[in-house]
């Protein structure tokens, strides 16, 4: 009898032996199924808000609207560094009456007021956040690298239409503003600036929390 249930014993084994290095499989196959989806979670997440709008942000349009409607709307422009950046940047205006459909051109200007080269990249939004599937850029320096010489001052235009369409969203029906920000910040590797040393020695104070024409 003790033979009997030895050899089920021996017989049982490889079996659970497979079933426990499946079980391990199907777990290491899950882990890295997350870790994957973790990786393409970044470019997905800006794919998605691209195509819909999703946190106010714009799209981006190879062409003009061909279509103008009698119809005006106010646009801000709203201008920040971040991270210690030592920039002075802001609108050259900072607002624009236009009709919906109008194609305008904007100038944004970033001076680097410390006494080395400097890089920043900017990145943006609308408010209110619904708006930002129906403003539509055709040109911008956004996730653009951008290098500054000491007192280099540098103009940065925007090429934009609201699209006629944003008059059939209901919650658009009573906005009449549209705020576009911009915030610029150091290029990774940049190391953030709180003191700029002057040229006589000295040493002045860059403005720590960044904020330039907000």
């Amino acid at each position: 009898m003790s033979n009997g249930v030895t050899n089920h014993k021996q017989a049982a084994d490889p079996r659970k032996q497979s079933s426990n290095r499946m079980v391990a499989g199907m777990c290491v196959a899950f882990v890295g199924g997350m870790v994957g989806m973790a990786y393409a979670a970044v470019p997905l997440y800006a794919m998605f808000c691209q195509i819909t709008g999703y946190g106010g942000t714009t799209q981006r349009v190879e062409q003009y609207s061909d279509k103008i409607l009698d119809r005006e709307i106010t646009v801000r422009f709203d201008a920040n560094v971040s991270g210690g950046l030592p920039w002075d940047f802001k609108p050259v205006a900072r607002d624009v009456q236009i009709k919906i459909g109008e194609t305008k051109q904007i100038h944004y200007t970033a001076t680097n007021v410390f006494d080395n080269p400097t890089q920043g990249r900017a990145t943006f939004n609308v408010t209110p956040e619904i708006a930002g599937a129906y403003f539509n850029k055709v040109e911008c320096f956004c996730f653009t690298d951008t290098t500054l010489k000491p007192g280099e001052t540098l103009d940065m235009p925007v090429v934009f239409f609201v699209d006629p369409e944003i008059v059939n969203v209901p919650e658009m029906k009573d906005v009449k503003t549209i705020t576009l920000s911009y915030t610029f910040f150091p290029i990774a590797g940049e190391k953030p600036v709180a003191v700029a040393p002057k040229g006589d020695g000295e040493a002045k104070n860059v403005n720590s929390d960044g904020k330039a024409g907000g």
